[in-house]
């Protein structure tokens, strides 16, 4: 866990949220789904002119009227409370009632008409509900998603995502004091118009209806919802992109860095990469992006500086050997840099590490990490003036302001894989993990024989696995890409991603059992776009090694 006397940005507490719900009223059309939504109030405290779907506050009869309303037998109770809660909000602003007669008979326009919809009514909605002898029909109503308000936001809600079948033979009609202009919309619809810019939605109702958009009809929506569980749950968080806010879910690359550089959601950090000065991601972390942003190293390769001024710096990955970033690195350290470390020797990595020393003069810094191996290509050659053994400790000492000490301690651990001299770096003391190109933002390292090795790129994911279950190591700081969360979620992701792609492999090679790797590659990369197929070419010879070398020992 990242120390709190390390973040950027003072602590704070975000707002509290209050649980809500709301809901996705569903039909089925010759073009597909269509949902029901409704225009807020320009004056609305949350989200005023925006998109919706019709929903609101729990209240606490909710779940008084929850117990007595039809209910599956996998529907918890409080599933049961969101689902009337969600009934009794179509209800009040559009005029829909999802409930029954006691004989099965649906809810009709007599009994909608005969009913007080003002929230505030003398007769509470459950009791005129039950008055007329009608059941709610909270079974008919599924978790959907799970969404949070982002923690910058001074209104924040619980909110599941609910979906149902709009009952037939109903009409909507806006409360025209809180929700307006109702309208059935397919989701790709209403997505297009709101990039147009004329039909305004908050974030959780953009991502939700892009989930939408993929289902073909409204059974299958609610087959997705069998399992009772929310297909996601999401806190969004924000920062910054050319000066514009953007909200991002977990899944999306950007996350992971807002979660580390503002934890309690402050709207502060810019998303933008930049050559020309470093990113601070905490007091004693610095980014600095080199300018050789391509096809292979996305928007540049990553150096970072470790430390601060009371206990100097170490600068990983100085990159490629370009002067003005060189200098850039040096000024960030503020010339004082103890160390340089290669986290392997490929030339986007290692070449500017000797004219770096040789900035600091007498200074000296060594120049540390494995020296490539014999397999290395010719362009890819290093030589470390110390050799880093596997779980040595780097450590940069000092004393606090304060008077207090002071350390930050790098432990290397030897990552063989994407390159065989290729290693990593735990920031102990802040659950850090500084992966090199074994582990990268966006994309898969290219694991390239005979200095790639699968079998030990796989390999060196369980271990890196098991030193961030050991160490509390919760982000992970690539050399291509922004920051990434839920470290060892990632890496199960990443092994998960590299068998599966082997398996179409062994596939391919089954299909073509005398076939070569070019015959291989369109059936094992058939969702790669084909511009991207001499890459893939070098990890699925890296993968053709290994799928042999299992076959070899089996036999």
């Amino acid at each position: 866990m990242v120390r709190p006397t390390q973040l950027i940005h003072p602590q704070r507490e975000p707002v509290a949220v209050r649980a809500a719900a709301t809901v996705l009223l569903l039909r089925d059309t010759a073009s597909g789904i269509e949902v029901l939504m409704t225009r807020r109030s320009a004056k609305a405290s949350f989200a005023p002119g925006a998109y919706v779907f019709p929903g609101g506050h729990i209240d606490a009869a909710d779940e008084v009227a929850a117990r007595t309303a039809a209910r599956r037998p996998t529907q918890s109770p409080l599933q049961a409370t969101q689902a009337v809660a969600a009934i009794r909000e179509c209800f009040e602003e559009l005029g829909v009632l999802l409930a029954h007669h006691a004989d099965g008979r649906p809810a009709g326009a007599a009994d909608i008409a005969a009913m007080d919809r003002d929230g505030h009514a003398a007769v509470p909605f459950a009791e005129q509900c039950a008055a007329r002898g009608l059941v709610l029909e909270a079974d008919r109503v599924f978790t959907f998603a799970h969404w949070i308000t982002d923690r910058d936001l001074p209104k924040r809600f619980d909110v599941p995502f609910l979906v149902a079948r709009m009952p037939e033979g109903q009409e909507p009609s806006a409360d025209e004091s809180e929700q307006f202009e109702p309208s059935w919309v397919r989701p790709a619809d209403a997505l297009a118009r709101h990039a147009a810019g004329s039909f305004f939605m908050i974030f959780p109702t953009v991502r939700t209806l892009q989930r939408m958009a993929s289902y073909a009809s409204v059974d299958a929506v609610l087959a997705a919802c069998a399992s009772e569980q929310p297909l996601w749950t999401s806190c969004p968080r924000g920062g910054f992109v050319n000066g514009r806010d953007e909200r991002f879910m977990e899944n999306d690359p950007p996350f992971g860095e807002l979660a580390l550089v503002c934890p309690d959601g402050q709207m502060l950090h810019s998303l933008d990469w930049k050559s020309d000065a470093p990113v601070a991601l905490l007091k004693n972390v610095q980014r600095l992006t080199a300018p050789n942003p391509g096809a292979m190293t996305g928007p540049g390769t990553n150096s970072y500086i470790v430390g601060d001024a009371a206990t100097g710096h170490i600068v990983i990955d100085p990159g490629p050997n370009d002067p003005a970033h060189i200098e850039r690195l040096w000024q960030a350290a503020r010339g004082d840099i103890r160390m340089i470390v290669c986290t392997h020797s490929h030339a986007d990595h290692s070449p500017g590490a000797a004219p770096l020393q040789a900035l600091a003069g007498a200074a000296k810094p060594p120049i540390l990490g494995l020296s490539s191996a014999p397999t290395a290509r010719a362009r890819a050659r290093f030589s470390a003036e110390r050799e880093l053994a596997d779980g040595e400790r780097l450590v940069l000492a000092g004393t606090g302001a304060e008077g207090q000490p002071l350390t930050h301690t790098l432990r290397v651990i030897h990552t063989p894989g994407h390159a065989a001299n290729h290693l990593c770096l735990v920031l102990e003391e802040d659950g850090l993990l500084f992966s090199g190109d074994h582990i990268l933002n966006g994309s898969t390292t290219v694991v390239d024989p005979p200095d790639g090795d699968m079998t030990a790129y796989l390999d060196s994911l369980d271990k890196l696995d098991a030193n961030c279950e050991a160490g509390g190591v919760e982000f992970i700081l690539p050399a291509h890409g922004h920051v990434i969360g839920f470290a060892r979620t990632a890496i199960a992701y990443l092994k998960a991603h590299r068998l599966k792609r082997e398996a179409k492999i062994a596939a391919a090679m089954q299909k073509l059992p005398e076939g070569t790797p070019e015959q291989w590659l369109p059936l094992a990369y058939d969702d790669v776009p084909e511009r991207l197929w001499p890459v893939a070419a070098r990890s699925l010879a890296a993968h053709v090694a290994r799928i042999r070398q299992q076959a070899a020992v089996g036999s």
